[in-house]
């Protein structure tokens, strides 16, 4: 899968509603929200493609799976496992 990201590329200043407390203690921290928010959007929209990904092939998962289950793996005569 290719990255979700380039690192080259430009920033853009955003407005964000945050809870109040968790802003106070992150500043208290020193905690880089922006490297932050990064990071769990990336994760989010990982977990999205993956989501994505996973629905528009599922069809063809249960048939490779069926598949393997009646008529078993290609490497069956081969392995010495």
């Amino acid at each position: 899968m290719p990255p979700l990201m380039n690192e080259n590329a430009t920033t853009k200043n955003t407005n964000l509603f945050l809870n109040s407390e968790l802003l106070s203690r992150a500043k208290e921290l020193k905690i880089d929200l922006s490297a932050t928010v990064e990071r769990a959007l990336e994760k989010e929209l990982q977990a999205f493609e993956r989501n994505n990904w996973l629905e528009d092939n599922r069809k063809g998962i249960y048939l490779l799976n069926k598949l393997s289950e009646t008529k078993g793996l290609f490497s069956n005569n081969y392995r010495t496992f």
